[in-house]
């Protein structure tokens, strides 16, 4: 696993998220795809890669394993593993815990992008067996995530086997990756109910209104604000997730310019040139939280190098 956070003090990292890893499958394979620097990914990177995928089979810390439906199980009681890990004392804001479908899209990533790395390799059986484990991940999302009612995914599948119906934009992944789990019509309606409900200029809300958690402003004091972080504060970092499944479902570049048009004002407000973490849920979003995220300011500037963008 890789660490979400370095401690001070040499005291030890914190080792509790269960996408971390995963993203870096993808980190790698955008690299390879950029630099074509085979020989350092086959052989210093692929090694380390098989012995995650084996851990992740095996089984690693906070219980995160592949269950025996090959989707991906992660949590502990107490323990926020995903993204979404406000955590106020021993409150989890957002629990989790279970199967969320950002996990499996990531997961599901991680498996096709070693099969192809083994291919590369030469390790024409070995990519096969993992194939079929990365089949065998999807027939189960598809069988399991989809929410007729509501026409998009369920957000998380719990330690119980209880579906939660909440309309989050984590399910964006699962179009947005490089190897997608839904396509055409469930990914367009997907793509419609997130517009309607949860984008906004200058990022996606974590929470629709008609939801009784939902908080239109994110602030008051640190339980506050905790409370709010993911019940409908607008991420700007989602914006990217949000193109790459715009581009992958309407394959519309005019559009994608257009959401980075909409986000232009933004880089005359707060910290002038850069991007927000956060924004309150309800018009005219208000920019809160760090002035210059990271991946906020990351993820524009990756659509708008990846498609050309002005």
């Amino acid at each position: 696993m890789l660490p979400n956070r370095f401690r001070d003090n040499d005291e030890p990292p914190e080792y509790n998220n269960a996408d971390g890893t995963l993203w870096y499958f993808i980190a790698i394979y955008k690299y390879l795809q950029h630099t074509n620097d085979v020989e350092f990914v086959l052989n210093e990177l692929l090694p380390v890669l098989k012995d995650i995928i084996d851990w992740h089979f095996k089984g690693t810390r906070y219980n995160i394993h592949a269950d025996d439906d090959g989707l991906l199980y992660a949590g502990e009681i107490g323990q926020q593993l995903t993204w979404m890990d406000a955590r106020i004392d021993t409150w989890v804001v957002t629990p989790r815990m279970g199967k969320p479908v950002e996990i499996q899209a990531l997961w599901y990533n991680a498996l096709n992008i070693f099969a192809e790395l083994l291919a590369l390799n030469e390790q024409g059986n070995d990519a096969a067996i993992v194939r079929i484990s990365a089949e065998k991940t999807r027939e189960s999302f598809l069988e399991k995530f989809w929410y007729a009612e509501g026409n998009y995914l369920y957000d998380v599948i719990d330690e119980n086997g209880n579906p939660d119906i909440s309309l989050r934009p984590n399910q964006l992944f699962a179009i947005s990756l490089p190897f997608v789990l839904i396509e055409n019509e469930h990914a367009k309606a997907v793509l419609q109910v997130i517009e309607e409900q949860l984008y906004t200029p200058v990022g996606l809300r974590s929470l629709p209104k008609s939801d009784v958690r939902y908080v239109p402003v994110y602030g008051g004091d640190a339980p506050h604000r905790d409370s709010s972080y993911h019940q409908g504060t607008v991420w700007s970092w989602l914006l990217g997730a949000y193109a790459d499944a715009m581009l992958k479902v309407n394959g519309e570049r005019s559009k994608v310019q257009a959401v980075i048009d909409n986000f232009k004002y933004h880089l005359n407000e707060g910290c002038i040139g850069s991007v927000s973490e956060i924004f309150d849920a309800d018009p005219p979003h208000h920019a809160r939280g760090c002035a210059a995220q990271a991946w906020g300011v990351a993820e524009v500037l990756r659509v708008m190098k990846e498609y050309e963008l002005t």
